[in-house]
């Protein structure tokens, strides 16, 4: 079985969501030791945005491809999403336009959109400064909603959130948010793959 483990956060070792996606991977390899594991990291080295590219050999194309193939052939997908201005790091956003391709990860028919990259399981470790899962806050949160629709979008269902938000809002409060994403954690692994 494949995993691959995305980190976007541009704050190296400050960053709550690459402690995070480090914990999930350490849970889920160690009640699945089969898995391989392959890692990216996007803010240390950039995908660049999506372009169309006339030719195939250019740099960018070869890396593009190898964006998508690394994904499509992964089982699990652990994305490590910080929440910043009120969305997803641009360098996360770059990796997604790299892999919902047409006629690789998502096709149009007569009935409409279908998502051709079924079967995946995805967990994103979101971190956030403030709260927005309810509360006033709620309508500014287009991190979640916008991967939940552009993951179902490409056929993905089995996407799961470990959520520590409210960390910039005092020690107490990142503690308990902290302690509650790791509980989240722990439970994972005894789920089936």
């Amino acid at each position: 079985m494949k995993l691959l483990h995305i980190d976007a956060s541009a704050l190296g070792n400050h960053s709550v969501s690459r402690g995070l996606t480090q914990a999930i991977v350490a849970e889920l390899t160690r009640t699945e030791p089969s898995y391989a594991v392959s890692y990216r990291d996007l803010a240390v080295e950039p995908v660049g945005h999506w372009s169309p590219v006339a030719d195939a050999s250019s740099p960018a194309a070869i890396l593009g491809q190898a964006l998508l193939e690394e994904f499509l052939a992964a089982d699990t997908v652990v994305i490590g999403a910080p929440m910043y201005n009120f969305g997803v790091p641009s360098q996360l956003k770059a990796w997604i336009d790299h892999i919902v391709v047409a006629g690789k990860t998502f096709r149009y028919t007569a009935e409409g959109p279908e998502g051709l990259a079924k079967g995946k399981r995805v967990i994103v470790a979101s971190s956030r400064g403030g709260v927005y899962s309810n509360g006033p806050a709620t309508a500014m949160d287009f991190q979640e909603n916008y991967l939940r629709a552009v993951l179902g979008f490409i056929g993905i269902t089995d996407i799961e959130f470990v959520r520590a938000e409210g960390i910039a809002m005092g020690d107490e409060h990142k503690a308990k948010a902290l302690e509650s994403a790791h509980a989240t954690i722990g439970s994972m692994g005894r789920r089936a793959a």
